[in-house]
């Protein structure tokens, strides 16, 4: 039986409206994405607004599902594959690495939260120092997601202990940057 709500709007389909949300974060504008669908930049705003209100509806939660499968996968999408934002050859290295390094893609994550805990915008600070986009952070996620939860469960203290080394780095770096922690000139 099929989903009513899986159709399409305005001949913008769940595939399309996914990868859409894709290169949006990941640093194109609406208008390069209206274009790349095919469509006139309200109708791609409208569907922009009539999507989620859709996943609202959703009981099953199988819209939010395919949003995150079809999300992961947009540079395979056709009218995507060969869009991408300017981005420098250093962040498109970057971009692809955190793609296919899940040590590397673990790192960030932990540095981004360290930096959201030290008072900076974590998401900036890893656009800024590795270009890549919160976009391209969130497709890394959804490709790593399923990986590391079976990490997790292979080997719980592992994974912790690195979670944990990748944490005192990047909470010596910020501190080191803002000055040293609070209480580094307390003494005992």
């Amino acid at each position: 039986m099929s989903n009513p709500l899986l159709e399409p709007i305005h001949g913008i389909s769940l595939e399309d409206y996914s990868a859409a949300c894709a290169k949006l974060g990941s640093g194109l504008s609406e208008n390069e994405v209206a274009t790349a669908l095919g469509v006139e930049l309200p109708v791609w705003q409208e569907a922009n607004l009539l999507w989620p209100e859709r996943m609202k509806e959703d009981s099953t939660f199988q819209i939010v599902t395919l949003f995150g499968q079809y999300f992961g996968a947009a540079d395979q999408h056709p009218k995507f594959s060969n869009l991408q934002a300017t981005v420098s050859e250093e962040g498109a290295g970057n971009i692809q690495k955190i793609k296919t390094d899940k040590d590397f893609y673990q790192e960030l994550e932990v540095a981004r939260q360290v930096a959201y805990d030290h008072g900076l915008d974590g998401a900036s600070w890893i656009t800024d120092k590795y270009g890549i986009t919160l976009g391209d952070f969130q497709v890394a996620a959804s490709l790593w997601n399923e990986q590391i939860h079976k990490d997790i469960a292979a080997d719980y203290q592992k994974y912790n202990q690195t979670q944990d080394a990748y944490k005192q780095k990047y909470t010596q770096l910020f501190a080191n940057a803002q000055g040293g922690n609070v209480a580094d000139d307390i003494e005992f």
